[in-house]
């Protein structure tokens, strides 16, 4: 499996994607917890925003806290997918949590 991640991914990006795969539904406080030592939840759900801006992680709440795999993400993980031809996460509308 040779992921093929896009220029502006992070290295936690693939764990994120990789818990949400595993547990199919989650916050950015549990991935916090669960997956990184040392990274503030804060910082995750920046991740987040970021990774929904590709369309690889889609919010089941209207509120943002509710985090699913998509189908995309499903595809990135499989290696079938380059993130690269993403739409790009516009960082205004990660940073408002639009």
């Amino acid at each position: 499996m040779d992921r093929q991640s896009a220029h502006w991914m992070k290295r936690e990006d693939e764990r994120i994607l990789e818990f949400l795969e595993e547990e199919g539904l989650s916050t950015a406080s549990l991935i916090s917890r669960e997956v990184f030592e040392s990274v503030s939840m804060g910082h995750v759900r920046e991740r987040l925003h970021m990774l929904a801006g590709a369309e690889l992680v889609g919010s089941l709440t209207t509120d943002r806290t509710h985090w699913e795999l998509t189908q995309a993400g499903q595809r990135y993980l499989d290696g079938d997918l380059d993130a690269e031809n993403q739409p790009r996460p516009r960082l205004g509308r990660v940073l408002r949590n639009d």
